[in-house]
């Protein structure tokens, strides 16, 4: 209800076979809950009033009416309440019974979407009861003219961003689930009113089921199942509750539990999903019923979103996963090198090594490279250029590295020549401006193009993508090279990769490799300070952490600073203020459209990830766009 996030609520409650009235208090308690706890829709089980397991019962007039009953009562009880509920019960209509969830708020029922796949085999009969659900008709019920049957929509008139339909458990394992179509035309979030039995290896289909369902309708989806209390004279019911929004898991309950699972699903993110897909299908097509509703301007106002999301959106949160995904991300890098040296015949590869980062995971990749196309190492040729503000640090690290590594290794101070470069153009060496910075990058570059012509070889570009996302390269210095292996990869990922490397090799390049990790990142343009880094250049430019938080969400999603900067200070709580995070923000934006120039010109480098700038990939903008816009909504925060 606020930058598009909107909390929902599966909920499982404790039922008891026919029995209507207590169903009835159990249902109204956990939406009490779930409204208490700020959700702005609830889903429950199918037939959650009257049970799932009442068998031929459901053939009884009386369950029938005590259904309806029910309902009344849970449109009285629930009237004060500002949450949209769904409600699964049995309705007959002339001669026909159907399977529904009823659809309501404060009180009125908005409608009555009907349950479209009718499962009729194993351990499923419904069709002894059921009918599939009928083409919209208005029906009566507890003295309200409603909508029921299938195609029906919910749009709220006050969150435009929320359209809301409605599934009943086999809709969703059919071969053309009523979700696809309810999304196509407009549909946000898809709730499911389920009653799906567990046998042994279920839960992880559905799981996946529910989690892949999300993303192939680029949508949230809200599955409620029913649990304990249902019949288990042939089945056992696990309540296996699932919140997803576009293929991932938000939220899950465990099995055998009741109660709520509770997420906040970004709809303004699946809203931008959907337009930056140009595969994806937007329609309003004939026959579908759209039914408005709408929040009191008090609930909207009192949200407050609490959605978190992760301090490192390019590296896996899973241990497990983030094994497998550094082996991934180094192996389509070094593949992506190798393909090059084939094709352009290449034998011979250089890399400025710093002893940084980058250059640290260049090599790596491109000893990786050479190993696939069975190339001696020494094929590569590693150079330290040492001048004002290098290190003995890093330059030991870097020998360290090459000799483990089993690669050629050469020293080339640049020092008198960037003097004499110095004395040519009237530079005061003693002045440490851009001129005296970028000079000493320029060489190194001049070097190893040269070089590279000397052997034959191929120049691999260090630079990684933040430092192109905030122009911190030296244009036609290290922002250049003949092919680019970390330009996809951000500076938060260059650490989790090198540790990966570090974690695997062993011995004393691992040292080296974990003392890599622990050395500030610089640039070393700047003399040092007591044989000590000088330059640092998240004190300069800012946090990596934050920028790349910042990169993704930007890039990814398309989101505007003000619910970028909401998000980091509820994410990085308890380690940046408010304030530090507006002011790094306002340097991103700045920077980001300032440097766009270095980007446009960006030599060749695999994409390995969802989130590129080259302007060949996902990312193309004028070098001259103003940030004017974005700056005046950061300043406004």
């Amino acid at each position: 209800m606020r930058d598009g996030f909107f909390r929902v609520a599966a909920a499982t409650p404790q039922v008891k076979v026919a029995d209507v009235e207590t169903n009835v208090e159990r249902i109204a308690e956990l939406s009490r809950e779930a409204a208490d706890r700020g959700c702005g829709a609830v889903c429950l089980p199918e037939l959650s009033l009257t049970a799932y397991t009442c068998g031929d019962l459901f053939e009884n007039r009386t369950l029938i009416r005590a259904a309806e009953k029910g309902l009344a009562r849970l449109l009285e009880d629930t009237r004060g309440l500002d949450i949209l509920c769904i409600v699964g019960l049995p309705v007959a209509v002339d001669g026909a019974l159907y399977n529904t969830a009823a659809v309501f708020q404060r009180g009125r029922l908005l409608g009555l979407p009907a349950k479209s796949f009718i499962p009729n085999y194993s351990e499923f009969y419904e069709a002894r009861y059921f009918a599939p659900a009928p083409e919209p008709m208005e029906v009566e019920l507890c003295g309200q003219r409603v909508w029921l049957g299938k195609k029906l929509l919910f749009e709220c008139e006050n969150v435009p961003e929320l359209i809301a339909g409605v599934e009943i458990c086999e809709d969703l394992w059919g071969p053309e689930p009523p979700s696809a179509g309810l999304s196509k035309n407009g549909a946000t979030l898809i709730f499911n009113s389920s009653c799906s039995d567990e046998v042994a290896g279920k839960a992880e289909y559905r799981r996946d089921l529910v989690r892949m369902w999300s993303g192939h309708v680029m949508g949230a989806y809200v599955y409620a199942d029913a649990g304990p209390g249902e019949s288990t004279g042939d089945m056992v019911f696990a309540g296996h509750d699932i919140i997803a929004e576009n293929s991932a898991v938000l939220a899950e309950s465990e099995l055998f539990s009741t109660g709520l699972t509770v997420a906040e699903v970004d709809l303004e993110k699946i809203l931008q999903e959907r337009r930056r897909n140009n595969t994806w299908i937007s329609a309003r097509e004939q026959g579908y019923v759209r039914i408005p509703f709408a929040y009191r301007k008090g609930t909207l106002e009192a949200y407050s979103p609490r959605r978190t999301f992760s301090r490192q959106p390019f590296v896996p949160n899973d241990p497990a996963v983030w094994s497998e995904r550094c082996q991934l991300i180094l192996t389509m890098q070094a593949q992506g090198l190798a393909t090059r040296l084939r094709h352009t015949g290449c034998k011979n590869a250089l890399i400025a090594f710093s002893g940084g980062l980058d250059s640290t995971l260049a090599a790596l990749v491109t000893v990786r490279a050479f190993d696939i196309l069975g190339l001696p190492r020494k094929g590569i040729l590693t150079i330290s250029m040492p001048c004002f503000g290098t290190t003995e640090r890093t330059k030991r690290n870097a020998e360290t590295m090459a000799r483990e590594l089993g690669v050629d290794f050469k020293e080339i101070p640049i020092g008198r020549t960037v003097m004499s470069h110095f004395e040519d153009i009237g530079q005061d060496p003693e002045n440490y401006d851009a001129a005296f910075e970028n000079a000493q990058a320029r060489e190194r570059t001049q070097v190893l193009m040269d070089m590279a012509n000397q052997r034959n070889g191929l120049m691999i570009g260090t630079g990684d993508l933040s430092e192109l996302a905030l122009g911190w390269s030296t244009y036609n210095g290290d922002h250049m090279s003949m092919y680019g292996v970390n330009a996809d990869v951000p500076k938060t990922l260059v650490r989790h990769l090198v540790r990966f490397e570090a974690e695997r090799l062993g011995g004393k390049l691992s040292e080296a490799l974990f003392d890599v990790l622990d050395t500030p990142v610089s640039p070393e343009l700047l003399p040092p300070k007591d044989g000590e880094i000088s330059q640092k250049t998240e004190e300069l430019v800012g946090p990596y952490e934050l920028h790349d938080f910042f990169l993704y969400h930007m890039l990814r999603h398309g989101f505007g600073p003000g619910k970028i900067y909401r998000m980091a200070c509820r994410s990085f709580i308890g380690e940046y203020e408010p304030d530090i995070i507006k002011g790094w923000l306002k340097v991103f934006c700045r920077r980001f459209f300032a440097q766009q120039f270095k980007r446009s010109c960006l030599p060749d480098g695999p994409k390995v990830g969802t989130v590129s700038v080259s302007p060949r990939g996902d990312w193309r903008m004028p070098s001259d766009a103003s940030a004017a816009v974005w700056l005046k909504e950061i300043n406004e925060l």
